[in-house]
């Protein structure tokens, strides 16, 4: 099975706001102010880190509901931590995770074993390559 999504993004002179957009829905990027941009939206690291966080969460929210425990909510703070002075860059991601409701060790305990099932967690972990190409206007 395949699947696949596309976003577009677009940058003018403005230091860095990145117009993101998605289906019907517009995000903003940037840089903070010390290192240059207007601080108007997430940087890049914390954009990826929204993503996993979102599909994690999701994930999460579905396998309760399907199992219909009593998870009334959840919380998850991720932490990106990349190491510069080697290459290939080494990069780890802390996931914690926080759960409100009435549930038992062991329901909650699986909960943290489908989190690491989630696409966008597979997609970080497996295979990936990126290709970079222009795109030549007709």
């Amino acid at each position: 099975m395949s699947r696949s999504s596309t976003i577009s993004s677009s940058i003018g002179r403005d230091h860095y706001t990145t117009v993101l957009q998605a289906r019907q829905h517009q995000v903003l990027g940037d840089e903070p102010e010390e290192h240059g941009g207007s601080d108007k939206g997430p940087q890049p690291d914390e954009l990826l880190l929204c993503s996993l966080a979102t599909c994690k969460i999701i994930t999460l929210r579905m396998y309760a509901d399907r199992k219909e425990w009593p998870l009334e909510r959840i919380r998850a703070t991720l932490t990106l931590t990349v190491n510069d002075s080697v290459r290939p860059l080494e990069s780890q991601v802390h996931c914690r995770f926080e759960f409100e409701g009435d549930l038992d060790e062991t329901q909650t305990s699986r909960l943290l074993e489908i989190a690491d099932k989630c696409p966008t967690h597979k997609v970080l972990t497996g295979a990936i390559s990126i290709h970079s190409e222009l795109n030549k206007p007709a």
